[in-house]
């Protein structure tokens, strides 16, 4: 267990970002190699452990225990009677097949999913005369196998629910947004130094004004004191045969006993502004319990309004002040405030589309609706997605203006699926990234907001 071959898989356009943060838990560059759709990791048992324990920006923690050519579906069958599954769980368990693919030749993923189950327990059955039943809704065990046009892999999954599930969430709003995007986005900002340990980081104020449930706030919250983000959460691990428990717990009672060390310091916390907003008074509500349960309530200060009406929360410090937001578009939630008394708001929800690529979220969607067809594609947003509704056009011209007239020193990162953003609110990006939301093709556009001559001239 000391030569293990992982893969954490990640949202699109976070590969970069996980590669540093895998290496900032191992130690060890030389180990990682980022790919499409996550990072391969070569590492030891504990190792495995601590990315579940620590990661914020992976899906998963999955176990590579396979990988060979195939050409049809009896060649993965015999692929998985060939991986020692004794050594990872029992007959007495239960387990689950979940599969995707990008360009596979077969026909039925289906089809390919039973060979592998087939495969488990004719092996269970040949090596101790009795099999593993198969649970889809609560298995012991969770197998993944992921089909290439040439390749077939099986991994043993080692984190369970998906780790963006903290255990913190209880309450949420219409369209929640994933803990790890908005890792990602953090990351992406630049407020997150994936380099430097938190200790060592000063880190400027944020503000998210379309905080909904918080998400963005809290995540940056625990970055900055130091709190694993699995700290509230079981693992899949923890039903897997190489457990141990008395490790576990020691390793779990380290990382808490660094972040409650680091908590307890008031200079600290008194260097730590976070701040978050929303038109809606119930997210707000949301939001503040969940920062409760996530053990940062004391440095996360969220108020109601409406975003295109509140004035900065603070003033902005020598090292600058950064606003973080994933605001309302139509793929996800509706327009409020302001923006939708001048024109009616329509409701969207987010549509269940296939992942944009292989193993991505597909993982965390039953077998039945996890198939990815051959030769699949990335989705991307659609033209009246990508460009808004016309019924929502009017917000971001007046949060640009808003902006200019109160914001002046700040810097505002936006996650939107509209690649002409900038024109419509007449800013000047200064970067764009690409990351994925779902299925969702978004940018995380930076702007420098510099507030209107003629108020920079009365204030002079």
């Amino acid at each position: 267990m000391n030569n293990l071959h992982l893969f954490l898989p990640c949202a699109g356009g976070v590969e970069t970002y996980l590669a540093d943060e895998a290496t900032k838990i191992i130690g060890d560059k030389e180990a990682i190699r980022q790919e499409m759709g996550g990072v391969a990791v070569k590492a030891s048992w504990r190792q495995a452990l601590e990315l579940n324990l620590h990661s914020r920006l992976a899906s998963r923690v999955l176990v590579g225990v396979m990988q060979r050519p195939y050409r049809s579906e009896d060649d993965i069958y015999e692929a998985a009677c060939d991986v020692a599954w004794e050594i990872w769980f029992t007959h007495k368990q239960t387990f689950k097949i979940d599969i995707t693919a990008t360009r596979s030749p077969l026909k039925s993923l289906n089809f390919a999913a039973l060979r592998v189950k087939d495969a488990i327990c004719d092996r269970f059955r040949h090596k101790s005369g009795e099999r593993p039943s198969v649970d889809t809704q609560r298995p012991d065990a969770r197998v993944y196998v992921h089909l290439s046009a040439e390749h077939v892999s099986l991994y043993v999954d080692t984190s369970g629910e998906p780790l963006f599930k903290r255990g913190w969430r209880q309450d949420k709003g219409d369209a929640p947004l994933k803990e790890t995007l908005a890792a990602a986005m953090i990351a992406a900002s630049g407020w997150w130094d994936l380099k430097s340990s938190a200790a060592q980081t000063s880190f400027q104020p944020l503000y998210d004004p379309c905080c909904g449930s918080g998400t963005i706030a809290i995540e940056a919250a625990q970055i900055a004191l130091g709190i694993p983000a699995g700290g509230q959460r079981r693992f899949g691990f923890e039903r897997l045969l190489p457990f141990q428990k008395h490790v576990w717990d020691a390793m779990k009672t380290e990382a808490l006993s660094a972040d409650s060390a680091r908590g307890n310091g008031q200079k600290d916390l008194k260097n730590i502004e976070i701040y978050g907003s929303d038109v809606a008074h119930r997210m707000v509500d949301f939001a503040q319990r969940n920062a409760e349960l996530a053990g940062v309530a004391e440095i996360v200060q969220l108020r109601g309004g409406d975003a295109l009406q509140r004035k900065p929360p603070c003033e902005v410090p020598p090292q600058g002040a950064v606003i973080l937001t994933n605001p309302p578009y139509g793929e996800r939630i509706e327009i409020a405030g302001v923006a939708a008394q001048s024109r009616g708001a329509r409701v969207h929800t987010v549509r269940a589309n296939h992942s944009p690529r292989g193993l991505r979220d597909e993982f965390d969607r039953p077998i039945e609706e996890s198939h990815i067809q051959a030769d699949a594609r990335p989705v991307r947003a659609s033209r009246e997605t990508a460009e808004f509704n016309a019924e929502e056009g009017d917000f971001f011209p007046q949060l640009a203006t808003h902006w200019k007239t109160h914001f002046d020193g700040w810097t505002a990162h936006l996650l939107v699926p509209d690649m002409k953003l900038p024109g419509k609110m007449r800013l000047k990006e200064t970067r764009r990234v690409p990351l994925w939301n779902g299925p969702i093709e978004c940018r995380l556009f930076r702007f420098d907001i510099q507030g209107r001559k003629e108020q920079k001239a009365a204030q002079a």
